[in-house]
């Protein structure tokens, strides 16, 4: 007997056990994991319960006949391979299921060659498909995300993350830093979703007064008040059948969130001025820079509300938790300085390099492209070997991967919107950054204990972001163990 592959399991479907009996023995003996089921409708409840690579589907079946289930397997998009199984007399039944989507047919009684054969080219046409399709998934990112540049681990799980949730139709909350591209993956999740053809519509948040509110997200009617000399479509109507991005979200006053709350419970909007309330179809993805665990708790933003924009969390890391896109960036954005303003080719001397690559960036990719525009300006001769003013709490780059990441200890006299020096938390001897991270663990976990696992009063106490806290928990496992931490403490 051959090696039995676990991988690939076939689905027997067939009301007659002596038929199952015989199949079941060969796919058996060609090394497949087998199933049977003895009708239609305990075959689709296999089909939603477990991964089938092939199904063998017999055509007259009682419950649910072999074309019903084909019908169900082609409504519900599923890739499983299926060949028929049919007597010679359901001939014309089986090209009608061909036609249907199924891979093949055969007659019974069942060759083993003929069963084995085909068995086997339906997993290798599988197989190939499958390919195609990550192929064609790899492409459809490139192109989408082709204004997001970088290859560090950090930028290519957001961009994962955005590949999945891009598939549904889900309310999206982007948090990041200023400067850090929130709204170029708003974009980039819009054009790669169902509603791609519909309107992208991009609300700045903190830019509408209480005064202006229902007129610019509602619109308003001719006459409906003073200088309304024309009808106006709100932004939620403009955004029907497609996404509006809502930008800053967390500078929105409170007066304002209620409206907006109301709109993405109900999914109506009515126009000042008028009495009729019209449906609006929209994707809602919104961005802030902000800890809204923080701003809920001093009453600044509704947690109804929150938790309606949170269906899906999207962190966008900062430059310094991505150093290794920042030479790339820099070239990119030098080069496309260089072209838009008739200057020739630029380049960067290594030491400029490594002088931007150690500089923790506090305005991100934005200061970035700022500080490169002006070293272009600014220069002497073809290379640019030095930057403009001076970047504030730069130091020499280190030399591996594992320095960069070493964590930073809490200080009391720093807070995380000051930027800290690569020396102070990537210390050249091995032993010391051991001792540096047990230094930081052993802090966030005292920490954490004594704040009785209130993560925003600790994060007040280690003088970091709560957003900082949750990811230096979740790096070092500290909820799981805390019990742990603290008899060993004690």
């Amino acid at each position: 007997m051959r090696a039995r592959t676990t991988e690939t399991t076939v689905l027997i479907a067939d009301d007659s056990a002596v038929m199952r009996t015989l199949i079941n023995h060969i796919i058996q003996r060609l090394g497949y994991r087998s199933m049977v089921a003895e009708d239609g409708i305990e075959c689709i409840k296999k089909l939603e319960e477990h991964k089938i690579d092939v199904l063998l589907l017999d055509i007259n079946m009682p419950g649910k006949s072999g074309i019903e289930v084909l019908s169900y397997i082609r409504e519900q998009e599923m890739s499983v391979p299926v060949i028929m199984i049919t007597a010679l007399d359901d001939i014309s039944q089986a090209v009608q299921c061909i036609k249907m989507g199924a891979y093949e047919y055969l007659t019974k009684p069942v060759e083993k060659d003929r069963l084995e054969i085909t068995v086997k080219n339906a997993l290798s046409e599988l197989s190939l498909r499958k390919k195609v399709q990550r192929l064609e998934k790899e492409l459809v990112q490139k192109d989408i995300f082709r204004k997001i540049l970088g290859e560090s681990p950090a930028l290519k799980t957001c961009i994962d993350q955005a590949m999945h949730v891009m598939e549904t139709d889900v309310n999206v909350l982007i948090n990041g830093e200023s400067g850090t591209g929130k709204e170029l993956f708003a974009q980039a999740i819009h054009h790669g979703s169902k509603r791609s053809k519909g309107p992208f519509v991009t609300i700045n948040c903190a830019a509408i007064t209480n005064e202006l509110a229902d007129s610019l997200l509602f619109g308003h009617v001719k006459g409906s008040f003073t200088g309304a000399n024309n009808d106006h479509t709100g932004f939620f109507e403009q955004a029907d059948g497609g996404t509006i991005f809502l930008d800053e979200i967390g500078d929105m006053s409170l007066e304002i969130q209620a409206k907006v709350l109301r709109v993405l419970q109900e999914r109506i909007v009515r126009k000042v001025g008028e009495k009729k309330e019209r449906p609006v179809d929209f994707r809602l993805i919104s961005a802030t820079h902000k800890d809204f665990t923080d701003e809920i708790e001093n009453g600044s933003f509704r947690a109804d509300l929150y938790y309606r924009l949170e269906e899906y969390p999207l962190y966008i890391p900062p430059l310094r938790e991505r150093r290794e896109d920042i030479a790339l960036l820099a070239r990119h954005f030098l080069e496309s300085f260089c072209t838009a303003n008739n200057i020739e080719p630029l380049s960067f001397s290594e030491s400029v390099l490594e002088e931007l690559t150690a500089y923790d960036w506090p305005g991100n990719i934005r200061e970035l492209q700022n500080v490169v525009r002006r070293s272009a300006i600014n220069r002497r001769g073809s290379d640019i070997t030095s930057l403009p003013g001076q970047l504030h709490h730069a130091a020499p780059l280190q030399k591996t991967t594992a320095q960069n990441d070493a964590p930073q200890p809490p200080s009391e006299h720093r807070t995380h919107e000051q930027p800290t020096k690569a020396s102070e938390h990537a210390p050249e001897d091995p032993a010391a950054e051991t001792s540096l991270r047990d230094a930081e663990l052993h802090a966030i976990t005292r920490a954490y204990t004594s704040c009785g696992g209130n993560q925003t009063r600790t994060a007040k106490v280690l003088g970091i972001s709560r957003s900082s806290l949750y990811r230096k928990l979740k790096k070092y496992g500290i909820e799981k163990n805390i019990t742990l931490s603290v008899k060993h403490e004690s």
